[in-house]
């Protein structure tokens, strides 16, 4: 994210708040005219058409004196009244991802590793809290936070309360007061406050307080703002409707698509009743939008062409408002005209916030910024990103102010609403063509900012067909080091392994002969150490207790060797030291394309001569795109020494190897080791043109995987190895990852398979 708000420092003035300079406006030079008022609809990603209009009129030489206008046409036309050229307006809105910065997504490499790594374990992407005695939710699954900043960015010039009529070019946005249904106009104040207000698209962004009163998108009360355009003065209108049309009720089919319907046919109304107050001489623009969607950012070329296109076809109309060409140029020159903040202007005092748990103090630490300093926005909202992100806040804004000469910088860190008790979601379910599987549901609570210190209260539970698990951990912050912290944990967790019989000639249909269950308890503590802002070094102490037993009724499995082994109940108390590095710098833990993820575990038990082992388990992943393509290569290896000999690892269970992408023409865990070796190379072709009901990000990929188990130190590493391809196609759901898929081995061995849930 912080590379997409650096769009924006050719933009940047340095500036003290309210040493505002008046800059002369040339506009009353221009012989009288018509007074042109252009009128903006919302549309979401719709609204790229809006840039194509202004392209359009730029050329034709025909001048805006007024702009009004709603959500995504506001997000255009507030830019442009800024005093932004239609060049600068092209190459920041082509240059920046939209799609990542009205939705809040974030470069997830930047984010603190206690995130990714919650965001690696629950893939459901449902955020949920608990609070005085219900359940919460957002008010929004959108924040907005990286919007706001980069309009900031986009516009530092600006200071932070100033008329909108004072602009190079007038502005109004038109929002929605969510107490009262009543329309609200927005004239002066921040002008990237007011864009936002007139974007909160209700249940998709979070509404926005603004002087006092609580706001959502306009387009609820009036997506095509005609009216408010007139009574700014326009002599003529030239109005340009994005709007959604409504769709055939038989593709109706759930209930988001009825809501949507019913928002729509609400728009839809106060739209036609805008459009019945146009004149003969105003100018409507419809552009051709085609199958370009509300959220399709990524074809925001698609949306200029429209505009573009859809202008030219009204030029004769718009030739009777063409400016000769001296008249051209004083009208450009005026547009440079406006408020603006003096430069090099220094912050006189830094104001902190901080509305909820997190101390103020903390969230002063987080900016680089002191007392006596040159006000530099773009610096500013990058801490102010980092601050948003790091999983403390709803959101985070600057604002540089002055009263009574004197400069403030105020910061407003404000908690989410949803806590002070948030849980995590996660579901895996595996299940092959005959109706042998695994499932898995996860339940975290995170409960942050119990002490001033920042001690946290963090909780695991795991509910499975082959695992079972309960963990309990405190995370008290050391030092003020961001990262560094200190974690005593509990944790108690039962595991089931199966043993199979036969070789690899044995497919999916191959049923376990025996199987093993643990009862593990362990207590302990450990130091996180972070590695930059890559991932983190855990080193740490604990004491295990752990019983291992059969649980089916034949307690023996035939090893490859033809010797039987006979499994006993067995019991084992012993301390351990455990290390565990992680660095995870992948773009998406689900479908990556882009980025790399290393993991390696070490334990070292101690007690009596036959009960030390030391067992060592590494993963690694590198992803890797261009265009729609994307290549993903994973490694993985383990292996157990114990002083008595050879040993099974994995506590006693293991180390397994097959199910899908992990040997997938064969059965979940069918083979198992005390060494393992296992590499994979994952093809996947993004299908966007693809539209299958409840999933998006369709990709269709293929896999080849080779790999194998050893029993003993002497074997470890011999072939030959198993080896299988797969074809899948997958997406995500709500729920997380879905992958449907068939795989084949030598010897006629094959597997289909349903996946729910992450894979490596």
């Amino acid at each position: 994210m912080y590379a997409l708000l650096g769009l924006a420092q050719v933009h940047a003035v340095p500036a003290t708040p309210n040493a505002t300079i008046e800059v002369s406006n040339t506009r009353t030079s221009i012989p009288v005219r018509p007074r042109i008022g252009l009128v903006l609809s919302g549309g979401g990603a719709r609204g790229y058409a809006h840039l194509g209009v202004l392209q359009a009129l730029e050329k034709m030489h025909i001048p805006i004196d007024y702009v009004a206008a709603t959500s995504m046409g506001a997000v255009v036309g507030g830019l442009y009244a800024s005093g932004l050229s239609v060049d600068e307006l092209d190459r920041i809105l082509t240059e920046t991802n939209l799609s990542d910065i009205a939705f809040d997504r974030n470069d997830r490499a930047e984010l603190p590793q206690s995130q990714r790594e919650d965001d690696y374990q629950y893939p459901i992407g449902l955020s949920a809290g608990y609070g005085d005695g219900k359940l919460k939710l957002p008010k929004g699954l959108v924040q907005g936070n990286n919007l706001l900043a980069l309009l900031q960015n986009w516009t530092p010039q600006l200071p932070a309360s100033i008329s909108f009529d004072k602009l190079p070019t007038p502005f109004r946005a038109v929002a929605t007061d969510l107490g009262s249904g009543a329309e609200v106009i927005l004239s002066q104040g921040s002008l990237p406050r007011a864009i936002r207000a007139s974007m909160a698209v209700p249940g998709l962004f979070a509404p926005l307080k603004l002087n006092g009163r609580t706001l959502v998108d306009g387009g609820l009360v009036q997506n095509l703002p005609v009216s408010l355009a007139r009574s700014m003065g326009a002599d003529i209108i030239i109005a340009v409707n994005i709007a959604t049309d409504l769709q055939d009720p038989s593709t109706l089919d759930s209930p988001t698509a009825v809501a949507q319907q019913m928002v729509t046919i609400l728009i839809q109304q106060n739209v036609k009743r805008q459009l019945d107050s146009l004149m003969k001489e105003d100018i409507l623009i419809e552009p051709d939008m085609g199958d370009l969607g509300f959220a399709d950012f990524s074809r925001g070329k698609d949306g200029v062409k429209a505009g573009y296109e859809a202008t030219e076809r009204q030029r004769s109309k718009l030739a009777a408002l063409v400016l000769p060409q001296q008249q051209w140029k004083e009208y450009l020159a005026a547009r440079s005209g406006g408020p603006m903040l003096a430069q090099d202007a220094h912050i006189d005092e830094i104001q902190i916030n901080s509305n909820g748990q997190v101390p103020a103090a903390v969230v002063r630490r987080a900016l680089d910024v002191k007392e006596g300093d040159f006000y530099n926005p773009v610096a500013l909202n990058k801490d102010v990103a980092r601050l948003a992100t790091n999983g403390d806040f709803k959101s985070v804004t600057q604002e540089l102010m002055t009263e009574n000469g004197h400069n403030v910088l105020k910061v407003d860190a404000d908690e989410k609403s949803w806590g002070p008790n948030f849980l995590l979601f996660g579901l895996g379910v595996s299940n092959t063509f005959n109706g042998r599987g695994n499932f898995n549901l996860q339940l975290g609570h995170r409960l942050p900012w119990l002490t001033a210190g920042g001690l946290e209260w963090r909780n695991d539970i795991a509910l499975g067909s082959a695992q079972t698990s309960l963990r309990t951990e405190l995370r008290q912050p050391l030092w003020n080091t961001v990262g560094l912290y200190a974690a005593p944990y509990a944790e108690y967790q039962r595991r089931h392994a199966d043993f199979y019989g036969g070789g690899d000639d044995a497919s999916s249909k191959t049923l376990p002969i025996t199987g093993i269950q643990s009862d593990t308890t362990k207590v302990g503590i450990d130091i996180g150490i972070p590695l930059w802002r890559i991932g983190e070094l855990r080193v740490g102490a604990n004491y295990q207790w752990q019983t291992i037993a059969p649980s089916y009724s034949t307690p023996i499995v035939i090893n490859p060797d033809g010797t039987i082994f006979q499994f006993e109940r067995t019991r084992q108390n012993q301390p351990i030291i455990r290390s565990q590095l992680t660095i995870d710098q992948l773009d998406d833990p689900l479908f990556p394309r882009k980025g790399y993820y290393l993991s390696a575990v070490n334990n070292i038990a101690f007690g009596a001569t036959g009960n030390r082992y030391n067992d060592v388990q590494g993963k690694a992943l590198w992803a890797i795109s261009k265009g729609p393509h994307t290549l993903n290569l994973a490694v993985e290896a383990a292996g157990t020494y114990a002083n008595a000999g050879d040993a099974v690892g994995n506590g006693g269970l293991g180390f397994t190897l097959g199910g899908f992408q992990h040997l997938s023409a064969y059965s979940t865990d069918q083979f198992n080791g005390s060494y393992l070796l296992y590499g994979r190379a994952s093809y996947l072709r993004d299908m966007p043109g693809l539209n299958l009901p409840g999933l998006r990000n369709v990709v269709l990929g293929s896999s080849l995987e080779i790999g194998d188990v050893w029993y003993t130190r002497t074997e470890f590493g011999r072939g030959p190895y198993k080896k299988n391809a797969s074809l899948f196609f997958g997406g995500n759901s709500f729920l997380g990852p879905l992958y449907f898929g068939a795989a084949v081995a030598p010897r006629g061995v094959w597997n289909m398979y349903l996946q729910l849930g992450r894979v490596f």
